[in-house]
């Protein structure tokens, strides 16, 4: 199915205002966004206009019921010619669909998806930094805009694109507290799903968490909290001797396109990778005992960022000044070379637009 995009150009860029040197996180926009309209049988009017804001209902669905869901990837532009890479989009869109049918909203064809996001990029690459560890932050999302207060799933939705240049979101190793009091999803719920609530819910007891000093929570199982499953944004690996070890994907996590990459990459390097269970009495055995070498946590915005340590019921355990950060200097170097064209793509990740 092809779609035809009607293009309205801003008339003055904002580009002017844009230091790339002096970025952050999420905070400037770029001059474009891609909107299209659900009309309850199919996709209609897909549109680049200038990014604005969105005239909705007060009784939008989406804000009253949570019928909302998203996605985050980058663009970088390669550092041999110049030209905009995409990491796994597809494995975007994928994703996207996957929550969708569990949130009871329309999936997004992949030909919607792919021309609206190159059409976007064509027209505001002039965006993408090109400064050390600069990319283009991308946000697919989706949400439903019946004009009606009921609760049942809505009739109507917009899918939209809008992009961000950034820099890196943390700037040093994280501290994280092992959560053992609030859960962050359920057996039978939405943690698979990038669905808003997951991230709204997730606030307050990260914000607890903060007010104690610690960067992030490491999230635990919603039965026992005995078993680790991710951070806030991101997903957790530990190097345990000469073992890579990342939590099994259930359920309740979120199945990382970064966590995925870092896998395969690493065993593409040579490295031991297990995909399984992982308790928080094993990672603590294993700091008391020096096996464990590194912690690292994985994600789209977060890139990958070491763990300096963790608390546990009070106590606290140093992982980065008793260890190294060899594994994920390796992989990071590895995709980061991946991402911005430096080398040849062994297995077809890497998009051009």
């Amino acid at each position: 199915m092809g779609f035809e995009i009607t293009i309205e150009k801003s008339e003055i860029s904002r580009i002017k205002n844009f230091d790339p040197q002096n970025i952050g996180f999420g905070k400037i926009f770029t001059d474009h966004m891609f909107l299209a309209n659900w009309d309850g049988n199919e996709w209609i009017n897909p549109r680049i206009v200038p990014y604005g804001p969105l005239s909705l209902s007060p009784a939008t669905s989406a804000i009253h019921y949570g019928q909302s869901i998203f996605e985050g990837m980058k663009a970088f532009k390669s550092q041999k010619d110049g030209k905009t890479l995409l990491f796994r989009p597809l494995e975007n869109c994928k994703r996207l669909n996957k929550s969708a049918e569990r949130m009871v909203m329309p999936s997004v064809p992949e030909a919607l998806f792919m021309s609206g996001l190159t059409t976007l990029l064509t027209l505001d690459e002039a965006w993408i930094p090109k400064t050390e560890g600069g990319a283009l932050y991308i946000r697919p999302y989706m949400f439903a805009t019946d004009d009606f207060i009921g609760v049942k799933p809505s009739e109507n939705f917009i899918f939209a694109i809008f992009c961000c240049p950034v820099g890196p979101y943390y700037t040093k190793a994280l501290k994280v507290k092992v959560e053992d009091e609030f859960s962050r999803a359920a057996p039978g719920g939405v943690g698979f799903t990038k669905c808003a609530g997951n991230y709204g819910a997730a606030m307050y007891p990260t914000q607890k968490a903060q007010q104690e000093g610690f960067d992030q929570i490491l999230w635990t199982d919603p039965v026992s909290h005995q078993w680790v499953e991710e951070t806030g944004t991101t997903n957790l690996f530990a190097v345990i001797g000469n073992t890579v070890v990342t939590p099994s994907l259930t359920n309740t996590l979120l199945a990382g396109i970064t966590r995925d990459s870092v896998i395969t990459g690493l065993r593409h390097l040579g490295y031991t990778v297990e995909e399984r269970p992982l308790s928080v009495q094993e990672l603590k055995d294993a700091v008391v005992n020096s096996t464990l070498k590194e912690m690292f946590i994985t994600g789209t915005a977060a890139t990958l960022i070491s763990i300096q340590g963790f608390s546990h019921k009070s106590e606290y355990f140093e992982v980065l000044d008793k260890g190294n950060t060899d594994t994920s200097l390796a992989i990071k170097t590895f995709l980061d070379s991946l991402r911005y064209g430096n080398i040849t793509d062994p297995f077809g990740w890497t998009v051009v637009v």
